[in-house]
């Protein structure tokens, strides 16, 4: 069966990750990193992509786009992991992939959760027990939310923006949103919607996605679904 075309509408943010094959490393140094950051610039610049939140982690990436243009940011992913592949296989005298399959995505709505997936992002690190705090890891975006760096790699995101007058009040803003109680059930839904490449927002914006793109953009529930009077299992 064919696989169906990526979720994707001008101007309406993607929350993407890639993984290395059977959970291998992507980057086993600086070098590496340093190397992905500069050709993922040149494909997002080539191909018309804003770059609103990243996190580079041993094994996989999180990044946060958009583009006005649908497709772009595929074809601007596909330049910078088929480039980033030739180069580590070179660089590590290998062969073969890299990546685990192609990268997943799910659309976000700006208005409710593009902030709480820019946290889902920079949080990654302390979930895995890397660091501490999220600004104790060097490879993310974190740095310049909070006011610690100005990133050339990044344009912020409207809704991060909207944080304030200006880059003190938005940097404040955002400390306390980044250190605030977490929601399990929060991180579990952006999970969700990422696994199976659906649109994460309210049910306004998922009928919108869905008229535009014609297809079902809500997450489904494992397994197969329950016929018709079955007895329900308490």
């Amino acid at each position: 069966m064919p696989r169906q075309p990526r979720l994707e509408i001008p101007r309406v943010p993607l929350h993407v990750t890639q993984r290395g094959v059977n959970r291998c490393a992507i980057f086993l140094d600086d070098t590496d990193r340093h190397h992905y950051r500069r050709l993922l610039r040149d494909a997002c610049r080539k191909h018309g992509v804003a770059i609103h939140a990243f996190v580079l982690m041993d094994n996989h990436v999180h990044l946060f786009l958009s583009s006005a243009i649908a497709g772009c940011v595929s074809q601007a992913l596909r330049q910078a992991g088929q480039t980033y592949v030739q180069s580590f296989n070179q660089r590590y005298r290998r062969i073969g992939t890299l990546w685990q399959g192609r990268f997943k995505s799910s659309l976000v709505d700006s208005d409710t959760y593009a902030l709480r997936v820019i946290r889902y992002i920079e949080l990654n690190p302390v979930r895995a027990a890397m660091v501490e705090r999220p600004e104790d890891y060097r490879w993310s975006s974190v740095h310049t939310h909070l006011g610690l760096a100005q990133d050339p790699l990044l344009i912020p995101h409207p809704a991060y923006a909207g944080l304030g007058a200006n880059r003190i009040s938005r940097a404040a803003a955002y400390r306390d949103w980044l250190h605030a109680p977490l929601d399990p059930g929060g991180f579990s839904r952006i999970r969700a919607y990422m696994t199976q490449e659906k649109a994460l927002g309210d049910a306004r914006f998922q009928a919108t996605v869905e008229k535009i793109l014609n297809r079902s953009v809500v997450v489904m529930p494992r397994g197969r679904p329950r016929r018709k009077g079955s007895a329900e299992v308490a």
